[in-house]
């Protein structure tokens, strides 16, 4: 058991101040963090809070998952590690070539 959780199904008004508030009841948060879309600016809907021990990480998915915030009935899990994309971002883009005919 890892001590960061993932936090889904929040709804798009949360933000990381009440993720912390929220799970601060079942211990110490070392971090509490909604992802956001870079383009829009919302919430993606999910995420993370690391917590301050592997009990309370249990604590908090025992008393969290499943249950209301902000309307919405959370889903509360410890997180799993982040899988490598195929392709992704990075790759390519190449400097720039060819062009400008300097004299």
């Amino acid at each position: 058991m890892g001590n960061k959780l993932y936090v889904g199904n929040l709804s798009y008004n949360v933000r990381d101040d009440d993720l912390q508030q929220t799970f601060a009841q079942f211990g110490t948060v070392s971090s509490a963090k909604v992802m956001m879309d870079r383009e829009t600016g919302r919430s993606k809907g999910f995420g993370f809070v690391e917590m301050g021990s592997d009990a309370e990480a249990q604590s908090a998915i025992n008393g969290m998952n499943g249950q209301q915030m902000d309307g919405r009935a959370l889903v509360v899990n410890e997180a799993r590690p982040r899988e490598e994309r195929p392709g992704g971002f990075g790759g390519g883009g190449g400097g720039r070539s060819g062009g400008g005919g300097g004299y």
